[in-house]
């Protein structure tokens, strides 16, 4: 049997993703003593590197914004490189079995235009929203009252619209547009920048991506704080006595002043807390649920779409595949392709008929070269074994006017952090980074006095 480890600091903080990460990092450069305590056996939380065709590729988060200065000044900060998203040529759009190779915004005349109408309709109330209280929105209880499906249904949206923005949903929260709030949607929408800069490859969300994958960041970040950072040891209990914290896992006991809980909201009720967490804390939790999202990466001889003229980048309504982009080292090869793809037709099947699937539609995509793969994988969050779902919270009705104001509320010496407590870029790696620097700040600020 293992003895158990005991230690005593100044916080503790539980995850090392990005959140966890940079708390941990701000507190450190501020003198105070911190450990941090992951469950998994490796850093990052969603943020996660798997390989093909001996190229790292980032089966979690991926892409750096123009306007995500927070995460722009760690990779500046820790020698990392940013490289543009290719983005070069046409898209392809298969909608109903009917594919087109042109541009991606370029649907039915009459489907861009009604797309337009609700993305604009969106954005007009998204712009009443305040980053730090949306609940006090005048509208709020009616917003959080219906599904962004049954908002789409109410402003009578056409078939093409409604697909494109199920797409739209399924990227952002896992989930189709009936099973989130349009609260949620819409709160998302304001952090992030809005519909526009959410959509878009050059100028908007999906400009960038970090050399080596995402998790060359996190990794280097970990490395700063040495041996501060303990993996493979899930939090079971938290308890306070006094003003002090204690931290228990099954191979280590961490008595400190202060802890830090970057998990989401729905996977925080895996850990024990004595005084029991206060009831609407216990409804967060349980009604915080993530959605559920997969990638399949397929590797070829050289990115032989390029030479076609296409971008690599697909929209489709498949019922597997909705989402593709070129994520290849070099027009030299090899080519990888990163394919969303919808949980409910993938997770439940086994690796062959994942694969199957997936080759199928890219062969319907981008035609019989296709079908020339050296390599296949795929990862998908919803089946996680540690802490399952992403890449955030498919919010359904009334969820966020119940409990959105508890999300980073802190409960005697126990703080809150990830990247869903962020009010701007929330959801991002840019929100995880914020929301870290956050928690160290209220943190700091109460070890002070």
């Amino acid at each position: 049997m293992n003895s158990v480890v005991s230690q005593s600091t100044d916080v503790v903080i539980v995850g090392a993703g990005l959140s966890g990460l940079t708390a941990a990092d701000e507190l450190t450069r501020a003198g105070y003593d911190v450990l941090v305590v992951e469950g998994r056996k490796r850093v990052g939380g969603r943020i996660h590197k798997i390989e093909i065709a001996g190229v790292p590729v980032d089966a979690g988060a991926t892409w750096v914004a123009p306007h995500h200065s927070a995460v722009r000044e760690l990779v500046s900060r820790l020698h990392c490189e940013l490289v543009p998203q290719f983005h070069d040529g046409k898209g392809v759009i298969s909608f109903g079995g009917k594919r087109k190779t042109e541009s991606l915004t370029a649907l039915s005349p009459l489907v861009s235009l009604d797309i337009a109408r609700i993305t604009s309709a969106l954005q007009k109330i998204v712009d009443g929203f305040s980053f730090s209280a949306p609940w006090e929105h005048p509208d709020a209880a009616e917003l959080d009252s219906m599904s962004l499906g049954e908002w789409l249904t109410s402003k009578h949206a056409l078939e093409g619209t409604r697909k494109f923005m199920n797409m739209f949903s399924l990227v952002q929260w896992g989930a189709p547009v009936g099973d989130v709030s349009l609260f949620n949607a819409l709160r998302y929408i304001k952090t992030l920048g809005g519909i526009e800069i959410m959509l878009k490859v050059e100028g908007g969300d999906q400009q960038d991506r970090v050399l080596g994958s995402a998790h060359t960041l996190v990794s280097r970040l970990a490395d700063t704080l040495e041996s501060r950072v303990i993996t493979g040891s899930p939090v079971e209990t938290i308890t306070t006595v006094g003003d002090r914290v204690t931290v228990t896992t099954s191979t280590h006991t961490i008595d400190a002043r202060f802890v830090i809980v970057t998990a989401s909201p729905v996977h925080r009720s895996t850990i024990e807390f004595t005084p029991a967490l206060p009831a609407q804390h216990h409804g967060l939790a349980r009604s915080w649920r993530l959605g559920a999202l997969s990638k399949a990466f397929v590797a070829y001889d050289r990115p032989f779409w390029r030479a076609e003229g296409l971008s690599g980048e697909g929209v489709s309504d498949d019922d597997t595949v909705f989402l593709t982009f070129d994520v290849s080292p070099s027009a030299d090869g090899p080519g990888i392709m990163m394919v969303f793809c919808d949980a409910r037709g993938f997770d439940g099947y086994d690796e062959d008929e994942r694969r199957r699937r997936v080759m199928k539609h890219l062969v319907h995509l981008f035609g019989e070269s296709a079908r020339h793969v050296t390599e296949y994988t795929d990862f998908s969050w919803g089946t996680d074994t540690f802490a399952p779902g992403g890449p955030n919270p498919a919010v359904a009705p009334k969820t966020w006017t119940s409990y959105g104001k508890f999300l980073r509320e802190p409960v005697g010496l126990v703080h809150w952090a990830g990247t869903e407590t962020a009010e701007e870029t929330s959801g991002s790696m840019n929100g995880a980074v914020l929301s870290g620097r956050r928690a160290a700040d209220e943190v700091a600020a109460r070890l002070a006095r």
